[in-house]
C-alpha cells in the first residue's frame, strides 16, 4: 500500500495535523533535507546529535552495530559521571530483568545500560563534531569562534584590465574581523588607496580605474578572520598578473624536404600566464586539416610521418589563443618545398593501394620522431591527467598501439587521443605507476618506446580536522592525517601561530597528528589550523574548539499530533539540542516506565519506533532530554485509524457487446478518515462517460462494447492510506448462446479467514486455530500458514507450513527465541484469499544453535586475502540472542593452529595471506545461551596471481613441413591454470607476417604448427593463464632450415645416442656417438636444478667436449642435438656434479703429486746425508742459528750442536698442493763459501761466533760459471756435482 510523503514526524504511516513547515523527519534512508532547523539528522542511543555527513555514514552500518570504537584507556570527566548515574538511576528494570540482563534491541543482546552510556560519553567526549542549530534564537545566543566560509583558490590568476578581487568570507559569534599579510608580511591596507575591504567580509578589492600596474600587487596573500575566541586562516593565494606576450618577429626560410621524409614543424610560443592553447591554420586562417600522418603534438609542434607532394599547397602557421585577453596570435608561416621523384600531383594516386610505390617513395620502418630514443620516464601528481605521447614517422605511415606491462590499460579512465598517438588516463592513481609502451608498426616492421611513470601525490586528506564543541570538562581530539607522495609533514598552529611558541595548555596534549584536550573549560576555545605539506603542494585546514554549556531545548514544534493506520509500524521524532549532550526518554500517558524494548524501539537519534501500531497503543506520547543543566520535553498524541479494506472486490466477467456490467467494489474504512473511490482501465485513470455511472460500491457499464475490454481496478483511499483491487473484462462480438460458465454460479477466491487464536502454548510449538471465509462457490483446497519476526526481517512474511482445505486448527513447530506472529491464506481453483488479520506474538525461550551457517566459501579477492563467506543464519535457526559466528582459519599444509576471530555479518577477509595456498575453514555459530555444533571443515585457496612461464618450451623441426612444439606446467601456477595462450608470427629477414593466437586447454602441452612455407622461420611466445590473467612468457624461435646445399641424409634416418657423462665437481666431460656425416655441427643444451638453460656449441668431429661452468652438487638434464634440425636430439639424461673436494678426499696414495713429494724429500734426505759425512770427514763445525721454519722432510737431521739448512724458501712445498720436482736443485746467490772460509777469507760471523751461510743450488750450468763460486775442491761444489 501507498504511504504519504509527507508525513512529518509521523514516522512511515503517519500524519501531522496541522502539517508544520518545519518538521523533521530523520529516519534511516532519508534523505536529511527536511531537517530545516538543524543540520544534525543523525543522533547516538542516549540522544545525540551528529553532523548530517557523519549520520549517513552511520546509517549504512547495520543497526545495532556499535559505529566506533573506543581506547579502553579513556576515562570520563566527573560532568560525565554524574550524567552516568542520573542515567542509570532512572532507567528502568523490567520483569525478570535480573535473570535475563536488559530488554533485547534491535535484535542482539545489548550491553548493561552504565557499559552503553560510557562508550556513548567517552565517543562524544573524544570525536564529537557538532554543527549549532541553524535556530536564529539559538545562533544568536551561542558563542562561536570564526570559520572560513569563502575564499579565492590558492593560485589566483586575475586579467589585468579588471579590477583585482581576493575572496574571504567568515562567520563567528561576534562577527570576526579582518586583516591580510602580503609575503608573509602585515598588509596595510589603509595606507593603499587603491586597496579596500568590503563591508563584513574580508575581501580585498584592488581598484585600478585611477591608474596603476597590477603586476606591482603580485605576491602571496593570507587572510585573517578573528574574533575574541580564536582566529581563523585562509589558504595561501598566489596571485599572478595574466600575461600574453607577443610572438617574436622572425624571417622563416622555406622548408626543404624529401618527399616521404619526417618532418617537425615547430611551434616555440610565448610563454604566457595561463599558458596559450594551440592551433595549426594557414596564413589564410583555414585550419590544417590532421589525420594520423599530419598532426599536432601536446607541445604544439606539428609532425608530418611523412611529407607528400600534397602538402605544399598551403602555408602553415602556429597560433596562440591566450585566455584572459580573449586574443590569438600568429606566427610567421611555414613554407614548404617538397623534392619528389614524381612532381605531378596527380590526385588519382591519393586513392592508389600502394600509394608510395606509385609516387616513387621508399618505403621504411617506423622510426619515433618523439619522443626519442627506446625509454623515457614521466612523473604524474595523483588526481591530475596522465598523458602520455608517441609520434613516429615512416613509410607507409605507422599505426601506434598502447599497452600496460604487466597488465591492462584501465578500460575505466583511459583514453585515446590524436589519432592513437597519445593516452589520457584521467583522475590518476598509484595504481596507474608502472612502465607503458607504445608500439608503431607498419608493414615494413614496428618499434616501440618504453614509458616508466611515476606516481607522486600533493597532500590529501584521510581525516580532515571538524570543528569540536565540547561542554566544560569533558575530554576530546583533534585528528589531521593526511597522505601523499612523499609522506606530508604536519605542523600545528593555534590561532594562526605555531603551537610551540602558543601560551602552554595543561589541557591540551600534542601527538603527532592529534590533539588530545582533557579536562577542558571556557578558556580553551581557540582555531587550531593543521598544515599538512610535501613538495608538492599543501594543506591547511581550521577547526575550532568550542566549550559550551547549553540546558536542553527541544527543535520541533510542540503537541503535534500523529495518525497512524492499525498494525503498521511508525515512527515519533523528537530533535533536541544541548551541551552536555542531553539523555533523552520516551514515556507514554505520564507513566514512569521508559518506553525501549518490546514493542518499541529507540533509535540512536532518539527517535522512538513503534514496530506494530495496535488500538491501545493510541496516547500522549512525551519526549525528555535531560543534562546536568536543565531538561526540556516534549509531547506527541498519537490517534490510532481503522485500515482501508475493500471486502467485496470486482470479478473477473465475461460479456456480450451491447450488455450490461456491473463491477462491484465495496469498501470499509475509518470513519473519522475521508473515503475516496476511483477506478483505473488498463492502469490509467477511468473517464466516466455517459455510458458508465459510478457509485459508491460499484461501477456500472451500460452497452458494452470492444472497446470496454481490459483490466479495472478500484482504487480505496484515505489521507493515510490506500487499498486497491483489479478484475480483468472479456467481451464477446456475437451474439452466441450463453456458456455454460455464464449459466453457471459465479466462482471467486475465497474470504480471508479471521479469527486467529493461538492455543496449547509450549516451549516449542502452538495450536494455531482460524475461523475460515466465505468460499464464493469455490471449495477451499488449501490453507497456508505464514510467520512474521520481529528480529531479522520484521515486516516480511514467510510460508511456514500448508494444510488441507478441511482443517482449521493445526499444530505449529516452532524455533527457539522467535517472536512469532501468524496468519492464514485461504486457497480455491479461482485463487488465493486476502491474509488474515495478524494473530497475537508469541515468544520461544532461547537455546544454543543446532546447525551452523551453510555455503561457506574461502576466495581470493586479491592475491594477497581469503574472503570467507557463507549464507547466514535466519531468525528460526538463531534459536537465541546475539546471534555471531565464529570464523576459524589455518594453512592446510602446515597443520598450523588454528586462527579464529568472532564476527557478526556474514563474510570476514584474512588479510596478508600466500599466493593460491590452500586453507581449512570452519565457522561455527554461537548465541548468548551457547556455541552451536562443531562445524564441518572447508577447504578455501587464497587469491589467485599471474602464473609463472611454462617450463621447458621446445621448438623442434622434425621436417620442413611441421614444427612441434612440448612445455612443461609453469613452476609456479598461482592459481588454477586454465589454459595456455600461444601467439606465433612467421618471420624472414625483416619481413613478418600476421600474428596467429592459439588458447589451449590447461592439460595440453603438445602442439603442432604447420609451415606456410619451408624457408621462414617462427618466432613463438607462450604463456599462461589463471582467472588473473596471463603470466610471463616465455619466446622462442624455430631453428634456421638446414643448409640445402649440403647433401645429409633423411631427418628420420640420423640419430644421436649413447650419450655419456664423466662429471667433477666443477666440470664434465660428455661424449656421444651419431650417424651425421662429416662436417656436422652440434649443441649440448644442459639446465641446471635452477632452470637455467646454457648451450654449447659444438664443432665437427671436437669429442669429447667438457662443461667447465658447473656448480658442485647441482644436478643437471643434458641432451645432444644437430645445430642444423634441433629436431632430431638424443634423450635427455640427468647427472649431478659431486660435492666440492671430494675427489681430493679420495685414495690420495694413487695421485701423481704425492709420489713426486715422497721422491723429493728421499733425495733431500740423501742430500743432507752426504752433506754429514763430507763435514765429518773435515772435522768442522758450523752452526746455524737461525732455522727455516718448514722442515725438509718427515726427519730431522739436524745434530745436537747446529746443522746446515739448504732449503730453499721460494721452492718449499705447500702443505695440500700438488708440487712437482723436475729434478734441479736451484741455488741461490751467498755472501760466503765455505771455500773462504777453509781458506781463511772473510765471513760473517753472529755475536757468539758461529758463521752464517747460505747455500742454494744455481738455476742452471751458466748462472754457475758466470758467479764467483768456490773451487771445484769445495764441499758445496761436490754436493752440486753429486747432485
Amino acid at each position: 500500500m501507498r504511504r504519504l510523503a509527507a508525513r512529518g514526524a509521523a514516522g512511515d504511516a503517519g500524519e501531522v495535523a496541522p502539517p508544520a513547515a518545519d518538521s523533521t523527519d530523520c529516519a534511516p534512508g532519508r534523505s536529511p533535507s527536511p531537517c530545516r532547523l538543524i543540520d544534525l539528522c543523525a543522533i547516538w542511543d542516549a540522544g545525540v546529535f551528529l553532523p548530517a555527513a557523519v549520520a549517513a555514514a552511520w546509517k549504512g552500518a547495520p543497526s545495532g552495530v556499535p559505529r566506533r570504537r573506543l581506547n579502553e584507556a579513556e576515562t570520563l570527566s566527573s560532568v560525565q559521571k554524574a550524567q552516568l548515574q542520573r542515567l542509570e538511576a532512572a532507567r528502568p528494570r523490567g520483569p525478570g530483568s535480573g535473570d535475563r540482563g536488559p530488554v533485547p534491541r534491535m535484535a542482539r543482546q545489548q550491553p548493561p545500560p552504565w557499559v552503553h552510556a560510557a562508550i556513548l560519553f567517552s565517543l562524544l567526549s573524544l570525536s564529537t563534531a557538532i554543527e549549532i542549530p541553524m535556530d536564529p534564537s539559538i545562533q544568536n545566543e551561542l558563542s562561536q569562534p570564526p570559520t572560513i566560509t569563502k575564499q579565492s583558490v590558492k593560485d589566483h590568476i586575475v586579467d589585468p584590465r579588471d579590477n583585482i578581487l581576493i575572496e574571504c568570507e567568515a562567520k563567528g559569534n561576534p562577527a570576526p574581523s579582518f586583516h591580510w599579510t602580503r609575503n608573509s608580511r602585515f598588509f596595510n591596507i589603509a595606507k593603499d588607496p587603491r586597496v579596500s575591504m568590503r563591508r563584513r567580509s574580508g575581501t580585498l578589492v584592488i581598484d585600478f580605474r585611477s591608474g596603476g600596474r597590477p603586476e606591482e600587487y603580485e605576491g602571496e596573500y593570507q587572510c585573517f578572520a578573528r574574533n575574541k575566541f580564536g582566529t581563523a586562516l585562509s589558504n595561501r593565494i598566489r596571485l599572478q598578473v595574466s600575461k600574453s606576450p607577443l610572438w617574436p618577429k622572425e624571417n622563416l626560410d622555406p622548408v626543404v624536404v624529401q618527399e616521404g621524409a619526417p618532418l617537425t614543424l615547430q611551434c616555440n610560443p610565448p610563454p604566457g600566464l595561463p599558458s596559450p592553447v594551440i592551433f595549426w591554420m594557414s596564413s589564410s586562417m583555414e585550419p590544417i586539416t590532421q589525420d594520423k600522418r599530419v598532426s599536432q603534438g601536446h607541445n604544439g609542434d606539428l609532425y608530418f610521418s611523412n611529407v607528400m607532394l600534397q602538402d605544399m599547397q598551403t602555408d602553415y602557421s602556429c597560433n596562440a589563443r591566450f585566455h584572459f585577453t580573449h586574443t590569438i596570435q600568429q606566427k610567421n608561416p611555414f613554407n614548404l618545398k617538397v623534392l619528389t621523384n614524381h612532381p605531378y600531383n596527380d590526385s588519382s594516386l591519393r586513392n592508389h593501394p600502394d600509394m608510395y610505390s606509385a609516387r616513387g617513395v621508399a618505403e621504411r620502418t617506423p622510426s619515433f620522431m618523439y619522443p626519442q630514443g627506446t625509454a623515457s620516464s614521466q612523473m604524474v601528481l595523483r588526481g591530475m591527467d596522465l598523458l602520455l605521447e608517441c609520434i613516429a614517422s615512416g613509410v607507409p605511415t605507422p599505426d601506434i598501439a598502447w599497452y600496460k606491462k604487466g597488465g591492462d590499460l584501465p578500460s575505466d579512465k583511459a583514453k585515446l587521443e590524436n589519432f592513437n598517438k597519445a593516452l589520457r588516463i584521467t583522475n590518476v592513481s598509484e595504481e596507474d605507476s608502472g612502465e607503458y609502451f607504445c608500439l608503431a608498426s607498419n608493414k615494413m616492421g614496428s618499434i616501440r618506446h618504453t614509458i616508466s611513470v611515476r606516481v607522486k601525490a600533493a597532500p590529501y586528506w584521510l581525516d580532515e580536522p571538524k570543528n569540536l564543541i565540547l561542554a566544560p570538562g569533558e575530554d576530546g581530539r583533534l585528528v589531521c592525517r593526511a597522505n601523499g607522495n612523499p609522506k606530508p609533514t604536519v605542523q600545528w598552529m593555534v590561532n594562526g601561530e605555531p603551537l610551540q611558541s602558543a601560551p602552554p595548555n595543561p589541557n591540551r596534549e600534542v601527538a603527532g597528528d592529534t590533539i588530545i584536550f582533557r579536562d577542558t573549560q571556557i578558556s580553551s576555545r581557540a582555531v587550531y589550523q593543521c598544515n599538512t605539506s610535501n613538495e608538492h603542494g599543501y594543506l591547511l585546514a581550521n577547526a575550532f574548539v568550542s566549550v559550551l554549556d547549553v540546558p536542553p531545548r527541544m527543535l520541533s514544534p510542540r503537541n503535534q499530533l500523529i495518525r497512524v493506520i492499525l498494525y503498521n509500524r511508525t515512527r515519533l521524532d523528537c530533535p533536541f539540542f544541548g551541551s552536555p549532550i542531553p539523555t533523552l526518554r520516551w514515556f507514554k500517558n505520564g507513566q514512569g516506565s521508559n518506553l525501549d524494548g518490546g514493542n518499541y524501539h529507540v533509535y540512536e537519534n532518539g527517535s522512538l519506533e513503534i514496530k506494530m501500531i495496535r488500538k491501545e497503543d493510541q496516547g500522549i506520547y512525551t519526549c525528555v532530554a535531560t543534562n546536568i543543566l536543565g531538561k526540556a520535553e516534549n509531547q506527541v498524541r498519537l490517534e490510532v485509524k481503522d485500515p482501508t479494506r475493500i471486502y467485496r472486490m470486482p470479478e473477473d466477467q465475461v460479456a456480450q457487446r451491447g450488455t450490461t456490467v456491473q463491477l462491484e467494489c465495496r469498501v470499509k474504512h475509518d470513519p473519522s478518515l475521508k473515503l475516496t473511490v476511483s477506478w483505473l482501465k488498463d492502469d490509467e485513470p477511468l473517464y466516466i462517460g455517459n455510458r458508465m455511472k459510478k457509485e459508491e460500491d460499484s461501477l456500472t457499464i451500460f452497452g458494452v462494447a470492444e472497446r470496454d475490454q481490459g483490466s479495472y481496478t478500484c482504487v480505496a483511499s484515505t489521507e493515510l492510506d490506500q487499498d486497491l483491487a483489479k478484475a480483468y473484462l472479456t467481451v464477446l462480438a456475437d451474439q452466441a448462446t450463453p456458456t455454460n460458465r455464464l449459466a453457471a454460479l459465479p466462482k471467486g477466491r475465497p474470504d480471508r479467514p479471521r479469527d486467529l487464536e493461538l492455543t496449547d502454548l509450549a516451549e516449542r510449538s502452538v495450536r494455531l486455530t482460524w475461523i475460515p471465509g466465505d468460499d464464493n462457490n469455490s471449495p477451499i483446497t488449501d490453507y497456508v500458514v505464514q510467520f512474521e519476526e520481529d528480529q531479522f526481517q520484521p515486516g516480511v512474511w514467510h510460508d511456514h507450513s500448508k494444510f488441507p482445505g478441511s482443517v482449521n486448527s493445526a499444530v505449529l513447530q516452532l524455533s527457539p527465541y522467535v517472536n512469532y506472529q501468524f496468519r492464514v491464506i485461504a486457497i480455491n481453483e479461482v485463487g488465493s484469499s486476502h491474509p488474515s488479520l495478524p494473530s497475537e506474538r508469541y515468544r520461544t525461550s532461547g537455546a544454543p544453535p543446532e546447525s551452523n551457517p551453510s555455503d561457506v566459501k574461502g576466495e581470493g579477492t586479491r592475491k594477497n586475502n581469503m574472503e570467507i563467506t557463507w549464507t547466514p543464519m535466519n531468525a528460526t535457526s538463531a534459536f537465541g540472542p546475539n546471534l555471531r559466528y565464529i570464523v576459524k582459519w589455518r594453512r592446510r599444509e602446515t597443520r598450523e593452529t588454528w586462527n579464529n576471530v568472532t564476527v557478526w555479518g556474514s563474510r570476514y577477509v584474512v588479510g596478508q595471506t600466500p599466493v593460491y595456498v590452500p586453507y581449512e575453514i570452519r565457522v561455527q555459530a554461537e548465541n548468548d545461551f551457547g556455541k552451536g555444533p562443531e562445524p564441518d571443515t572447508v577447504i578455501g585457496y587464497s587469491g589467485e596471481d599471474l602464473p609463472s612461464a611454462p617450463r621447458r618450451f621446445r621448438v623442434r623441426q622434425p621436417n620442413l613441413e611441421t614444427i612441434n612444439l612440448e612445455w612443461d606446467h609453469p613452476e609456479h601456477p598461482n592459481g588454477i591454470l586454465i589454459g595456455y595462450t600461444l601467439k606465433y608470427v612467421a618471420f624472414n629477414g625483416t619481413k613478418v607476417g600476421k600474428q596467429i593466437v592459439e588458447n589451449f586447454s590447461p592439460n595440453q602441452t603438445k602442439f603442432t604448427v604447420q609451415r606456410a612455407d619451408p624457408v621462414s622461420r617462427y618466432r613463438f611466445s607462450l604463456s599462461a593463464r589463471t582467472q588473473v590473467g596471463s603470466g610471463e612468457a616465455v619466446t622462442e624461435e624455430s631453428p634456421a632450415p638446414p643448409n640445402e646445399a649440403t647433401p645429409t641424409a633423411a631427418p628420420d634416418e640420423q640419430s644421436i645416442w649413447n650419450v655419456t657423462v664423466l662429471p667433477n665437481s666443477k666440470w664434465a666431460n660428455i661424449t656421444w656417438k651419431h650417424n651425421f656425416g662429416p662436417g656436422t655441427d652440434f649443441v649440448v643444451e644442459y639446465i641446471d636444478s635452477n632452470h637455467t638453460k646454457k648451450t654449447v656449441p659444438v664443432k665437427a668431429q671436437a669429442q669429447p667436449i667438457q662443461l667447465t661452468d658447473l656448480y658442485p652438487g647441482m644436478t643437471y638434464t643434458l641432451r645432444v642435438y644437430s645445430r642444423d634440425n634441433e629436431g632430431i636430439s638424443s634423450t635427455v639424461i640427468t647427472f649431478m656434479t659431486s660435492t666440492a673436494y671430494t675427489n681430493n678426499q679420495a685414495d690420495i696414495a694413487t695421485q701423481g703429486w704425492f709420489i713426486g713429494l715422497m721422491c723429493a724429500i728421499a733425495l733431500l734426505v740423501l742430500i743432507l746425508l752426504i752433506v754429514c759425512f763430507i763435514k765429518r770427514s773435515r772435522g768442522g763445525k758450523y752452526p746455524v742459528r737461525e732455522k727455516k721454519d718448514v722442515p725438509l722432510g718427515p726427519e730431522d737431521p739436524k745434530e745436537e750442536d747446529g746443522s746446515f739448512d739448504y732449503s730453499d724458501e721460494d721452492n718449499k712445498p705447500l702443505q695440500g698442493s700438488q708440487t712437482s720436482l723436475d729434478g734441479t736443485i736451484k741455488q741461490q746467490e751467498s755472501d760466503d763459501s765455505l771455500v773462504d772460509y777453509g781458506e781463511g777469507g772473510e765471513g760473517q760471523f753472529n755475536e757468539d761466533g758461529s758463521f752464517i751461510g747460505q747455500y742454494t743450488v744455481k738455476k742452471d750450468k751458466e748462472e754457475t760459471e758466470g758467479n764467483e763460486s768456490s773451487e771445484a775442491t769445495s764441499p758445496v761444489n761436490a754436493i752440486y756435482s753429486l747432485a
